[in-house]
């Protein structure tokens, strides 16, 4: 065990990856990935670099390659023990050798090994894997290269481990980032957007279709790439057939042809303009200390914190009168402010608001397990169906354990999750909303959090989709294996993904229909989508290795439910597939060695732990570092006092294959200790964004009192607001009149804030078959300056 300063570490120490490329290819909504990290090594002694780096949760790894001079080396895919022992012979041999391996924990963090890299010598590493792109709620394509790392906390008690990172602030990594994008699709490209700056898109074609962009130079490492790609239509389904491999077995998952069916449910309107007027719903808050910092990084931004307290502001406006609801907050540990969910009222809306306001990320680390354990321990209650909200910065370590009890208990909720902040992961956010029923947003840089919360409201509010089914319609010759998981969850607009392995080639002018049937409010529908069996041409393997990802994922999940309980025949099955396909798994490792190296390397090997850019450390001082910051290193081999490595002897090397099992231990700055607040003086707190403050007076059943607040929150005086009143108006009324015509008149950039409350605002209206409702719109245009119709307010 060796304790060292993640700082002093980078500056007493050479680190020897130089820098990363990135070549990313877009094909409609389907990514693949190419990224080349070039390592030097410039001391007088053999290296072993490890380089802990986040990817995409759902990313297939196909392909892990070494260059060493003009001799190329490709990975293999091999269970994970055996390839472990094959780079420690390997190194104990003086080759070289590289390892690629799936943390077991979560399925978006890798470790790649660089062993013996000789003084002098240079290496190009080739990292291949295919993802899809989620769809957001603008249509837009997201995809994200994740830079960032944060120390993932990890629960006391909780099963398997972590991965050792050595993670540094953004300013400081070592190692430059070069990145490039070529997007192609049948429908033009209208625009490509990013959180960071690009050089201008180029179109490759007069028609638009394709495109290529490049990140500017100068990337300083303290946030995600991610890039917004828009089409200038509609997504529609389709479905791509691909080809097998002409050397893998007919009958096996590479062999046959693998269809990939995407589907955009388009519901009926009238059902969609209907939202429910029940449920319960709970509003699950990460408080951990990392939500004190903003998304952007700048001190100008509010933070995490502040931004969730004013997103709960708008979902308790917006929840509909006869629902239930509950908060809670987490970090170390949890609290709720109910015992249990309470009916929605103006005093249980009230009493939820005030202690809304006094949260704070003072609760230490993000231990989410044990709240969630609480909440689905209580009982449901009869005909209000459970509604969970997740907001988190992702920062955990027990990523699949967490999963895992969302999956146990989806048959009585659905889980909505929301990612806050740069290096979120991916794996937990959409794990949690993919085995709940329900749907992941991400909120990055710049973004509000609210527009994205409230679209997921309005998802939560509209009918459930259920007994859904899938069959399929193709010749009688040709049969078909389902890859996916069965279908959760639909939502309007929102894109769902089937995988098929289709066997008995049938004749290429044959037709397939795949009829996705569901019921919707209580009327049955369906979805119909024929598409020609013919192959497309030049896709590669990029279908194959997605279908194989979605049954790998499947069946690891699988494993992990029936640990204990069986012989081991599902961990096999991992293994036989992730061999079969070369897509990874978290029972299989990449594995490389240069055999035809003629010299063998002298000498003990010093290893070098490439640094992580870690948004948790971007605002602490550097005294922190050097004083508090204790990383540990574990990886369960001699060391000597400079941190040389050891070529171990046969003996030890067997003795250390038992306890070898990669135990990352991530470690959060402030998980060591909590350091006392400063005694300071309280900043002036920033005038209250006009429309939350408006939004504040609201009542539970929807509507605005006629009070002096309200009439500031308009910007006006109380006695102009009075004097504007018809006779006849009702001060309620005119008051809730006045608030719709502000919001539509003046606010209507945030009419994905506000558009739930209003319609609640709305209903109210109707409600109380007001007379004088011509008057008060036309008065209250005049007070306000605005010229909103009767009609717009849907009066």
């Amino acid at each position: 065990m060796m304790n060292c300063c993640g700082l002093l570490t980078l500056e007493k120490e050479p680190v020897p990856l130089k820098s990363i490329e990135v070549e990313l290819e877009v094909r409609d909504h389907v990514a693949t990935v190419v990224s080349t990290l070039n390592y030097e090594n410039k001391e007088d002694k053999p290296l072993e670099a490890v380089f802990v780096f986040p990817l995409p949760g759902d990313a297939a790894v196909c392909h892990f390659s070494a260059k060493i001079g003009q001799t190329q080396i490709v990975a293999e895919v091999k269970e994970k023990q055996e390839a472990r022992e094959e780079y420690d012979d390997a190194l104990s041999c003086g080759q070289q050798a590289f390892l690629l391996e799936e943390s077991e924990q979560s399925p978006d963090i890798f470790s790649l090994s660089v062993g013996s890299l000789p003084p002098g010598e240079s290496a190009s590493i080739r990292l291949e894997y295919v993802t899809e792109l989620a769809v957001q709620a603008d249509d837009g394509l997201r995809f994200c290269l994740p830079a960032v790392l944060n120390p993932r906390y990890q629960p006391q008690g909780s099963e398997g481990a972590g991965v050792q990172v050595t993670s540094v602030p953004a300013s400081l990594v070592p190692y430059s980032l070069s990145f490039s994008a070529r997007v192609s699709s049948p429908r033009p490209v209208s625009k490509v957007e990013s959180n960071c700056s690009l050089d201008p898109l180029q179109y490759l074609i007069t028609d638009q279709t394709q495109a290529t962009v490049k990140l500017a130079a100068g990337h300083k490492f303290d946030r995600d790439v991610e890039l917004l790609i828009y089409y200038k239509d509609a997504h529609q389904p389709t479905a791509v057939v691909e080809a097998g491999q002409a050397s893998a077995e007919a009958g096996t998952l590479m062999g046959d042809p693998v269809v990939m069916v995407s589907l955009y449910p388009e519901f009926p309107q009238s059902v969609m303009s209907s939202l429910a007027s029940c449920g319960e719903f709970v509003f699950l808050v990460d408080r951990s200390g990392s939500m004190s910092y903003a998304n952007d990084y700048s001190e100008e931004q509010e933070s995490r914190i502040s931004s969730a307290r004013d997103t709960l502001l708008l979902l308790l406006k917006s929840l509909p009168m006869g629902c239930y609801f509950n908060i809670y907050s987490f970090g170390f540990s949890y609290e709720h402010i109910f015992p249990k969910s309470v009916e929605y009222s103006q005093k249980t809306m009230k009493e939820a608001l005030k202690k809304v306001e006094q949260m704070e990320a003072d609760l230490g680390g993000t231990e989410i397990l044990q709240p969630l354990k609480h909440i689905y321990s209580q009982p449901c209650i009869p005909n209000q169906p459970r509604q969970l909200f997740v907001f988190t910065d992702g920062e955990v370590g027990n990523t699949k354990e967490v999963i895992d009890l969302v999956k146990e208990n989806s048959d009585s909720h659905r889980c909505f999750s929301f990612g806050i902040g740069e290096g979120a992961s991916s794996a937990l956010i959409n794990g949690m909303a993919k085995e709940g029923g329900g749907h992941a947003q991400f909120i990055t840089g710049t973004d509000r959090m609210q527009p994205k919360v409230m679209q997921s409201l309005q998802f939560a509010l509209h009918p459930t989709v259920v007994d859904i089914s899938v069959t399929w319609d193709l010749p009688k010759e040709v049969s078909v294996t389902v890859l996916s998981p069965p279908i959760t969850a639909l939502f309007q607009g929102q894109r769902s993904l089937i995988y098929a392995q289709l066997t008995e080639q049938s004749s290429e002018a044959a037709e397939g229909c795949v009829t996705v049937k569901y019921s919707l409010a209580g009327h049955p529908s369906e979805n119909q989508l024929h598409f020609s069996l013919k192959p497309a041409a030049d896709t590669g393997l990029t279908v194959h290795r997605l279908g194989a990802r979605t049954l790998i994922r499947s069946l690891e999940m699988e494993e992990r439910e029936h640990r204990g309980q069986q012989d081991g025949g599902v961990k096999e099955k991992v293994v036989k597939l992730s061999v079969q396909s070369g897509v990874s798994s978290s029972f299989t490792a990449f594995i490389a060695v240069n055999k035809d190296n003629s010299k063998v390397i002298q000498g003990p090997l010093v290893r070098r732990n490439i640094p992580t850019p870690c948004y948790a450390s971007l605002r602490i001082p550097k005294a922190l570092y050097l004083v508090g910051s204790s990383m540990e290193m574990d990886d369960s081999l001699p060391r000597r006092a400079n941190n040389e490595r050891e070529v171990p002897s046969e003996m030890e090397k067997k003795s250390r294959r038992g306890i070898r099992d990669v135990k990352f231990k991530v470690f959060s700055l402030f998980k060591l200790k909590r350091a006392p607040r400063p005694m300071a003086a309280v900043p002036d707190q920033p005038p209250r964004d006009p429309l939350l403050q408006l939004v504040s007076l609201q009542e539970a059943s929807g509507c605005w009192l006629l009070d002096p607040a309200l009439a500031a929150a308009l910007g006006k005086s109380s006695k102009e607001v009075e004097k504007s009143k018809p006779a006849k108006a009702n001060s309620e009324v005119w008051a809730t009149i006045l608030a719709l015509i502000w919001l539509h008149g003046l606010k209507m950039d945030a009419k994905d804030e506000w558009e739930l409350l209003a319609m609640k605002a709305t209903s109210w209206l109707r409600a109380q078959n007001a007379p004088c409702v011509t008057e008060c719109v036309e008065a209250g245009n005049v007070l306000l300056g605005c010229s909103v119709k009767k009609e717009a307010l849907r009066l």
